[in-house]
């Protein structure tokens, strides 16, 4: 009889899931915990079973674009896959984003309301980007204080009413570019017979472009250059009439990978608009909506690793190679758990900063906390990120021949991971980010005391690792800005992965003492020690200047 190999399967997301089960157990009270169990069992069910079903039948149906209408009209309509819009029907109803704004749990509602995404994401066909934007657009508009758009939008874009719930864009790309957005062509004229602003330019990459609204930046016409001079406006895509509110789809981009996900470039003919707060400053007024959606980036870049490893955890059960499963063959396994230890890390930092938004937005936080948070945000986006772009491509190896065909829907692991380092901000420019989040004085003390805490009572040598990794990057921290800016921005990626790596290690001994102690579970322990050896010290004495600008632009070096 002919052999056929079985493909991986999941079970049940949550039940399987012993990091997670474990985090909350540590971290929510139990009458807390008790409650939400019975919806994480439901999406981590659904998740492991008749979502993941329909992903895999209809992850090669793509968003198409109407232009025209039988008469002739333009419409430029995107229609969409069922299961796209299954997952939006689902998050509304389990309140993936409105239960952030109930806060019903205090401080830890936030804690809540990731664990809801982190299940939903994995076989949600990436419906993840809308959320986030719509948690970001929610925060945004709450957080400036504009009364009448508060009193339009929110209520829609924190419903668990499908037939009520908005999703939001966040249109911020243009052709000049999405990192360097001072530099944004958009134009807002206003109608002195209307009093309306109208938007006119092209955005070349909105995500979600089915959602119900936006924020975007433009700049007043006659306003200085400059992200100044730009301002936040809110728009609504289409007019009482269901016609688009002077926006036209130019077409769909042709990703990578988020497939499922309609991405398109757009002009802006007129588009009505209003200013969310004046008409400048439009980036610092922005800026809410970039703090959750990289939240909600480092959420998937571990839900998105944890299900390739979930996959390729069962697949090596089944999968016989020489005689044995590779789950039997010692460098399959010790391949592997190099991986889990960097999943660990990143999930430990991960919910670690969602900790501490919880706490912000109860206004429990301490005045190092809220430091701590600032650093935290743009570390754990571009380090997670990284994460699971190197897992997911370990796990495609692991697969074999089967991890490079597409049905079997392997590759999309790697291809929807790759996004997750781009979107919000490339690795670089989050760096940069970073050390902007440090001020004029430089000091890492927040991140030195939260590693310092972390590892107390933990193995010597491994707590020495992370208090050693932390105080270099001081060191070179100073030592780089007395040699000038170029040496501090060409040395900011490592600075920021080590400050980065430092804190997972000590997150991964923290937890990992607990369940030690707690669990009689050494697992998180063991996967500490794995990850420690993996390198967490990535600064170098001095960069080099003269060399990287030869070696990257390959010109002639003297010898």
């Amino acid at each position: 009889m002919a052999f056929f190999q079985a493909p991986p399967s999941l079970g049940n997301q949550f039940s399987d899931d012993s990091v997670l089960r474990g985090y909350l157990e540590r971290t929510l009270p139990p009458d807390m915990r008790s409650e939400l169990e019975p919806v994480l069992l439901e999406l981590g069910e659904r998740a492991g079973g008749i979502d993941y079903e329909r992903l895999l039948e209809q992850q090669a149906v793509e968003p198409t674009l109407v232009h025209w209408d039988a008469w002739g009209n333009r419409i430029d309509r995107i229609d969409l896959a069922p299961h796209w819009l299954d997952m939006a029907k689902l998050a509304a109803e389990k309140g993936v984003v409105a239960t952030a704004y109930e806060k019903k749990h205090g401080a830890l509602s936030r804690v809540h309301q990731f664990a809801l995404a982190y299940l939903f994401n994995g076989s949600s066909g990436i419906y993840t980007c809308p959320l986030a934007m719509t948690d970001g657009a929610a925060k945004t508009l709450l957080s400036l204080g504009n009364q009448a758009l508060i009193a339009r939008a929110v209520p829609h874009l924190v419903s668990r009413d499908p037939a009520v719930a908005w999703t939001s864009g966040q249109w911020m790309t243009e052709r000049t570019g999405g990192s360097d957005v001072a530099i944004s062509e958009c134009v807002a004229r206003h109608d002195a017979a209307t009093g309306e602003y109208r938007l006119f330019g092209t955005k070349w990459f909105s995500s979600a472009t089915t959602s119900d609204m936006a924020l975007t930046l433009a700049r007043p016409e006659g306003g200085p250059a400059g992200g100044s001079g730009l301002a936040l406006f809110y728009l609504e895509l289409r007019d009482e009439r269901g016609s688009l509110n002077g926006i036209e789809v130019n077409r769909l981009k042709d990703k990578l990978g988020t497939r499922m996900l309609p991405t398109a470039e757009l002009t802006l003919n007129g588009a009505r608009a209003v200013p969310v707060r004046g008409l400048t400053d439009g980036i610092r007024n922005i800026s809410p909506m970039l703090s959750i959606t990289r939240t909600w980036n480092a959420v998937c870049s571990v839900s998105g690793l944890r299900r390739a490893l979930a996959l390729a955890r069962d697949y090596s059960k089944k999968r016989v190679a020489f005689g044995a499963p590779l789950s039997e063959k010692p460098l399959h396994v010790d391949t592997f758990a190099g991986v889990e230890a960097e999943f660990q890390g990143a999930f430990f930092l991960t919910f670690r900063g969602v900790e501490l938004l919880g706490k912000e937005e109860a206004g429990v936080i301490t005045e190092g906390e809220a430091r701590l948070l600032r650093i935290l945000t743009p570390i754990m986006k571009l380090l997670t990120a990284r994460q699971a772009v190197s897992g997911t491509s370990e796990v495609v190896e692991g697969f074999g021949g089967a991890g490079y065909v597409e049905d079997t829907g392997i590759p999309r692991l790697l291809r929807d991971a790759q996004v997750l380092s781009i979107w919000e901000g490339t690795t670089n420019v989050l760096s940069l980010d970073v050390l902007r989040a440090l001020g004029k004085s430089g000091s890492i003390e927040p991140i030195a005391a939260e590693v310092a805490s972390r590892v107390h009572g933990a193995d010597p040598a491994l707590a020495r690792i992370a208090l050693d990794a932390v105080a270099r990057s001081a060191a070179w921290l100073e030592s780089a800005r007395r040699e000038g800016q170029p040496a501090v921005e060409a040395g900011a990626r490592r600075f920021a992965m080590t400050l980065g790596r430092a804190l997972e290690l000590a997150l991964l001994l923290d937890h990992g003492g607990w369940a030690a102690r707690v669990k009689k579970d050494g697992r998180t322990l063991a996967a500490a020690r794995r990850f420690a050896r993996h390198g967490i010290d990535l600064i170098v004495d001095r960069d080099d200047l003269s060399d990287a600008s030869s070696l990257a632009n390959d010109t002639v070096l003297p010898a």
